[in-house]
């Protein structure tokens, strides 16, 4: 069954509650393209000028991968921080919402009796699942579910904790790289009403008085 949702984009002014367009079946490329263009137009310009840089990230083990900075553009507002909030809550509580204990057992269950192990006693089961649950509790259903079905598809051996937890990671990335840009612009907004200037409007008044002062 689709997860589906239809969402208005026709006002940038939409009311809270409106269900995100969300398919966890589509490609994440097209599947993320939906739900930001689902977005108020405000936050759909500030996502489009927003900057990107990126940096090597290491850790004890060497080089790691490629991290992705986003830095909101000038001019965000404190409208814009209640709109990003408001996009960012239902994005948490739905999209990315945990997975119930029941689903994250019930599916890591299925997916390890694929690649039976050595026999071991009830207590060890027992401490075995909430590893995997305390491992895997921050990820939503569908993207647990992806991450086993890959698993299932393309490994012949038992799977680790990390390495499914890298799957569900990979799963929800783009839904995750969204939810982080929203933040900064809400963060932004809010910082601004509460210094009464917008964002970047220091600028201008220094190169007016650098201007005098020549």
């Amino acid at each position: 069954m689709s997860n589906l949702h239809q969402f208005p984009t026709s006002s940038s002014t939409a009311p809270p509650g409106l269900p995100l367009p969300f398919d966890p079946a589509m490609a994440p490329a097209l599947r993320s393209r939906m739900l930001r263009d689902a977005l108020p137009e405000p936050l759909q310009r500030l996502l489009d000028r927003g900057q990107v840089g990126r940096h090597s990230r290491f850790t004890e083990d060497g080089f790691a991968d490629v991290v992705e900075d986003w830095t909101p553009p000038d001019g965000v507002t404190p409208r814009h921080a209640a709109l990003a909030r408001r996009a960012l809550s239902e994005i948490a509580d739905t999209i990315l919402a945990p997975a119930s204990a029941n689903h994250l057992l019930g599916r890591v269950l299925a997916l390890l009796s694929h690649f039976p192990a050595k026999a071991t006693s009830p207590e060890v089961e027992q401490l075995l699942a909430m590893d995997w649950a305390d491992d895997l509790g921050e990820f939503p259903a569908w993207a647990i579910d992806q991450a086993a079905r890959r698993w299932r598809r393309t490994r012949k051996w038992r799977p680790s904790i990390a390495e499914i937890r890298a799957l569900c990671e990979d799963a929800c990335a783009e839904e995750n790289a969204l939810a982080d840009r929203l933040r900064a612009i809400a963060m932004a907004g809010e910082r601004t009403g509460e210094s009464g200037n917008p964002t970047g409007a220091v600028r201008p008044v220094l190169a007016s008085v650098m201007r005098r002062m020549r």
